[in-house]
């Protein structure tokens, strides 16, 4: 028996169960579309246990925080408008199932009229999507941060992730003998980047981040205008609040998307940074204080050598964290963020006066 076939059955009657096919371009977890018998279609998904050490905590923080934002009211400006949590379904002893490999399964609401837009296209879905990320703040800000278990130990630990590249690049036995000379160049320009957020962290905000809020997890409706569901929380957990921002707008700011036919054409849009930024700022501006605002250039430009960082290394291992559908995928992932980074360091004065500016104008 599959393997998904075998977790199916953990959620649903034999006789339910449709069809199983293969769903979505994850870079981490399996996904799979269930057709009932009924018609109705569900999300059966496996948590890898190679990236998560405790795939049945992810679960749980899950099942923790959509609970909380269903009985939590918006609240503040655009509070009529909350987003939607994905449900999760129960099974025969519980949420989640347990594979004998160590994996956990759980089966998810597929929700109905949304999709997801790979790249964004005007003003008006990038103020969307920050506006929807500051919904999820927001709502999770009266969340004890200890009902949460740290599912990804060392996430966002910047000099953990070059201490690694160290690691595999300077061992010829580690790693891939064809390293990229752009992408060693990159990494050495960026090394002086990796404490700019850490020695001021104490003064920064803190609360329930997302960790993944890039482009592919905002769910649309069908016409790509309003964000309807923020997805994949397998990465929720207690942090900076400038890690999820610098995350969102590297990823949802850039037309170019997160793996072009192109990588050199990988560049932040400063209307689209002002736009992401005002509509973040309408649902939860009050949770930034002065020092986040000055930081924020400094948190995306972090953020996309980070996971520049992150591509490249795992190119070098052998592609071992991220998925691939070619050897070089992740190599071409990582010059794009490292080209990205780069759009970031020249426009650096212009995007801190974007953020100078709609901060002066909310106060008029």
């Amino acid at each position: 028996m599959k393997p998904e076939l075998h977790a199916a059955r953990f959620f649903l009657a034999a006789d339910d169960i449709g069809r199983i096919a293969p769903f979505g371009h994850g870079n981490v977890n399996d996904t799979f579309l269930v057709t009932l018998a009924s018609g109705e279609q569900r999300l059966l998904q496996r948590i890898n246990p190679a990236v998560f050490p405790d795939p049945m905590a992810v679960i749980g923080n899950m099942l923790v925080v959509t609970e909380h934002l269903r009985r939590t009211p918006p609240g503040g400006p655009g509070g009529e408008t909350r987003f939607r949590p994905p449900l999760l379904y129960r099974g025969r002893s519980g949420y989640a199932f347990r594979d004998r490999d160590g994996s956990a399964w759980r089966l998810m609401e597929l929700i109905r009229g949304a999709r997801t837009c790979r790249t964004i296209d005007s003003p008006g879905q990038a103020r969307e999507t920050g506006r929807m990320l500051g919904l999820f703040h927001s709502q999770l800000r009266t969340l004890d941060p200890r009902s949460l278990v740290d599912t990804l130990p060392g996430f966002h630990d910047t000099s953990g992730y070059l201490h690694r590249y160290d690691s595999v690049r300077s061992n010829p036995l580690r790693h891939k003998p064809d390293p990229d000379r752009f992408c060693d160049l990159a990494v050495e320009k960026g090394r002086g980047r990796v404490h700019r957020l850490t020695e001021r962290r104490d003064r920064l905000s803190h609360g329930i981040i997302h960790g993944d809020p890039k482009m592919d997890n905002f769910l649309f409706d069908q016409a790509c205008a309003t964000v309807l569901s923020l997805i994949d929380l397998d990465t929720v957990r207690p942090g900076l609040l400038l890690h999820d921002l610098g995350d969102a707008l590297r990823s949802c700011c850039n037309r170019a998307g997160e793996a072009p036919d192109e990588p050199g054409e990988a560049c932040l849009d400063p209307g689209l940074y002002a736009a992401w930024l005002e509509g973040y700022l309408s649902t939860a501006g009050g949770l930034l204080t002065g020092e986040d605002k000055e930081c924020v250039v400094d948190g995306v430009l972090l953020i996309t050598f980070e996971l520049g960082l992150r591509f490249y290394t795992d190119y070098l291992a052998g592609n071992r964290y991220f998925k691939v559908s070619y050897p070089d995928q992740n190599l071409r992932r990582a010059v794009a963020q490292f080209h990205l980074a780069e759009s970031i360091e020249r426009q650096r004065d212009r995007l801190a006066a974007v953020l100078m500016d709609l901060t002066a104008a909310g106060k008029k």
